[in-house]
């Protein structure tokens, strides 16, 4: 067994593993360290020799991590932002009113929501810094339980480790089939079947997010095929200047176009495809005092989000 609480593993040797990792050579990871060339090579080589096995394969490329070096970089990375984590935490009790929040938000639902919880924390803690990061859920996952996200805000989706993470449900909001307001299918002047919608391009989300299953479930219960003429997107700027220019469709969660006065949801039923917002944590992972603030702002918001949602 490998004692690593031996007094041999130091943070120099998990900062550097991190850095080669991420900068794929030695040369390129000291120089992000501020060190030596010689100081690095014989950090890496001391943690090499604490471990009993080699962490990197240097080729042509660059250096790619071994089996021991994928894990003992996962576990550097955690260690190091809980230790970020701790020293925000003591900043924050000790100063009241400064942090760091990194959050991670999905297309799906934060428009609307994740300004005005920021908005709220800024009006009482104007000092602590919000980080966004947007992407799909699957790669904003993986940074919440490598401690690079702090919470997910957006559609609750079934976590691929539930034991591993909490989810919050914050309000259910409708998805609109959506168009410019001169849109033919608008200037029809009636009810519009989703078959009807084949006839005009698409915009669809990517594969891997739960809007597009359930997308693709409506239309195998309702006997048709995807759009083949699709553009697969989850930019909502994007999406939207498409929208207007072109007459394509689009799925949009309500939030995201309310108040929108150049577009239009079509009258198509979309009563099985609805969401769920709310936010993903880390199961026992303490929150600092500004990630706790800015949690407690998403839920007073997602309430008053949900009841006018419920009103309407």
């Amino acid at each position: 067994m490998i004692d690593l609480l031996d007094g041999r593993l130091k943070f120099r040797h998990l900062g550097l593993v991190v850095a080669v990792a991420e900068h794929g050579s030695v040369v390129r990871a000291a120089e992000a360290l501020h060190l030596t060339q010689p100081a690095a090579t014989r950090t890496l080589r001391e943690l090499e020799d604490l471990v009993g096995a080699r962490l990197f394969d240097r080729g042509p490329r660059g250096m790619t991590a071994t089996v021991y070096g994928t894990a003992m970089v996962e576990h550097a990375r955690l260690v190091l932002a809980e230790v970020r984590r701790a020293g925000e935490h003591l900043a924050g009790l000790r100063e009241g009113q400064t942090g760091t929040v990194t959050v991670g938000t999905l297309l799906a639902g934060t428009s609307v929501l994740l300004p005005r919880a920021v908005a709220a924390l800024k009006r009482e803690r104007p000092r602590v810094t919000v980080v966004v990061r947007e992407a799909t859920y699957d790669v904003l996952y993986q940074q919440l339980l490598a401690g690079e996200v702090d919470v997910v805000v957006g559609r609750l989706s079934p976590p691929p480790e539930p034991g591993r993470v909490r989810q919050h449900a914050l309000y259910h909001e409708p998805i609109r089939l959506m168009a410019r307001r001169s849109h033919p299918l608008h200037l029809a002047g009636r009810e519009v079947e989703l078959a009807e919608t084949l006839a005009h391009p698409w915009i669809l989300p990517l594969e891997q997010t739960t809007l597009r299953g359930e997308l693709e479930a409506l239309f195998d219960r309702s006997g048709l095929p995807l759009p083949a003429d699709r553009v697969e997107c989850t930019s909502i700027l994007t999406v939207r200047a498409l929208l207007l220019a072109t007459d394509m469709i689009a799925a949009l969660p309500e939030l995201v176009v309310t108040g929108d006065d150049q577009l239009a949801p079509l009258s198509v039923p979309l009563e099985s495809v609805r969401r769920t917002v709310g936010t993903t944590l880390v199961a026992g992972r303490t929150m600092t005092p500004a990630v706790r603030e800015f949690v407690r702002h998403l839920e007073v918001e997602g309430e008053e989000l949900g009841a006018a949602l419920a009103g309407v």
